[in-house]
């Protein structure tokens, strides 16, 4: 539905909620901001198909300001807030926006200031940076002419590799006209006006951002996290009456690693949806889930990329424990190296065919690098998995995370997936090292949950641990403690960042 006609009706209902704060930003308030930034846009000349990028915490207008772009046709780009100044200024400039906004909160943009047309900022000023209230206040809060749908262009988070825009089509089709996620999410979730949906993660990524903005399209209320809390979002179910969420699997450990009386003194009974993706969930932890909010876990398979979406509900992962789900779009291929395809029960590369096409932007090798190899149409993300004879798929890992080791192909999930659920580990990475002998040698790096107890007791506990549920190649020879590990607030783990440190830095030894 369109913001506006949601806006005529119910003008006075809660569109976004701040968990923190209680901020609420009306359905007319947000249409109206929206407007408003959407004619400064058109006033500085943007039409369709032009960029505008931002860099934000979740913020109580960082929805408007998205919708803003989506009414007015445009591609958006919502940067990580934890991106130094480098890195903002090789997305800035790389998606080519033509207006950038952030907060006087983001010192990476303050201190060097995008090369961009027009600088706003928000919640105070900085050398560079016009005053975005001054700025979006002098214009009405009436649609531009000729609205039409816009769409987002996020980067990846850059876990492997420097991060990669991926450029969907813009299809310019009137405001207001459902798009493949609201036909999904009616169809899995039914979400409707009487939702209420809780966000609980940085709004720049992917599944948050896009998930908030078609809720809106129901006409349902987001609540917004500014920041992931176990307890808090507990409290924040109850309190609002929270009937569909999204987490990651991090959300879900960290949730049932609160104390038993803690978790008892939330009433959770309103949920009706509870989706989680962006990383392998261990299979005790989704058990222990079920257990306590019922059958309602949602778990699906997808990237930023869109050129798939694979799905299970509580009911069919039960009875195929592990799976991330079937094909609902696309179609699943699992080849080996060469492109052939493989049976079932045999892990390859997963590739998709017949679903949306994909290309990131300004970088063929990278477009070509996810392509099939045959020449099917088909692509990939790059993660590695099999296809049961029911046509349920299971991850393996990502194909770059591989371990070879005495020329045995090991997935480090399977370690990381053990080791997740000891009660001693808060988080925890497993990769390959150097190793003279072997090639690879299996290194886990494990966030303890007290750093006192850090040393080579835990770590002899954790490997024996780990060779109790599977053979001992797949277990870490080695394990180090660290604080704190890089793992980014929507789920997905740093791993490139403390592999590198290992291959750049130790020698290998036998």
């Amino acid at each position: 539905m369109h913001l506006g006609q949601i806006a005529a009706q119910t003008p006075d209902k809660p569109a976004v909620v701040m968990a923190g704060s209680g901020q609420v930003i009306t359905f007319r308030e947000l249409n109206e901001e929206s407007n408003r930034l959407a004619q400064l846009l058109h006033a500085e000349g943007l039409r369709p198909g032009d960029h505008i990028a931002f860099m934000l915490e979740n913020h109580p207008l960082y929805l408007a300001i998205a919708w803003a772009a989506q009414r007015s046709g445009l591609y958006y780009t919502a940067i990580s807030t934890r991106l130094q100044q480098e890195e903002l200024a090789y997305i800035v400039d790389n998606c080519g926006a033509k207006v950038f906004i952030a907060t006087a909160s983001m010192e990476t943009a303050a201190k060097a200031p995008p090369e961009v047309p027009l600088r706003l900022m928000l919640d105070g000023t900085a050398p560079g940076y016009d005053s975005y209230e001054e700025r979006v206040a002098q214009h009405p809060p009436t649609p531009i002419e000729n609205e039409c749908e816009g769409v987002d262009m996020l980067y990846s988070s850059g876990t492997t590799g420097r991060p990669k825009g991926v450029k969907p089509a813009l299809s310019k089709a009137p405001m207001g006209e459902p798009g493949p996620l609201y036909q999904l999410l009616s169809l899995l979730f039914q979400p409707d006006a009487d939702s209420v949906y809780l966000s609980p993660a940085p709004l720049y990524h992917a599944a948050p951002l896009r998930y908030c903005i078609t809720m809106h399209r129901f006409g349902a209320t987001v609540v917004v996290m500014e920041k992931f809390d176990p307890e808090s979002a507990l409290a924040a179910i109850e309190k609002y009456g929270v009937t569909h969420s999204q987490w990651v699997p991090t959300m879900f450990i960290r949730m049932l690693k609160l104390p038993e009386e803690t978790r008892a003194r939330y009433d959770v009974s309103s949920l009706r949806a509870a989706v989680h993706a962006a990383a392998p969930i261990p299979i005790p932890i989704k058990e222990r889930m079920i257990e306590w909010w019922g059958p309602i876990l949602h778990e699906y398979y997808a990237g930023t990329e869109g050129n798939c979406f694979v799905y299970t509900n509580s009911e069919d992962w039960l009875t195929h424990k592990g799976t991330v789900g079937r094909c609902v779009l696309g179609e699943v291929h699992v080849c080996d190296e060469e492109g052939n395809e493989l049976p079932p029960g045999e892990p390859g590369t997963l590739y998709f065919g017949n679903g949306p096409q994909f290309e990131y932007h300004d970088d063929d090798a990278k477009t070509a690098a996810s392509r099939d190899p045959k020449g099917r149409g088909w692509s990939t993300l790059g993660d590695v998995g099999y296809v049961d004879e029911d046509g349920f798929i299971y991850l393996t890992d990502r194909r770059a995370y591989m371990i070879i080791s005495g020329g045995v192909n090991i997935y480090p999930q399977e370690a990381e997936n053990v080791l997740a659920v000891h009660p001693k580990v808060a988080d925890v990475a497993v990769f390959g090292v150097p190793d003279a002998e072997m090639g690879e040698a299996v290194q886990a790096v494990v966030q303890p949950l007290s750093m006192d107890e850090a040393g080579p007791e835990l770590a002899a506990e954790l490997i024996a641990y780990c060779r109790d549920q599977l053979a001992h190649y797949k277990c870490p020879r080695s394990v180090d403690f660290r604080p704190e590990l890089p793992r980014h607030p929507t789920g997905k783990l740093y791993k490139r960042l403390l592999k590198d440190e290992y291959w750049a830095d130790r020698p290998a030894t036998a």
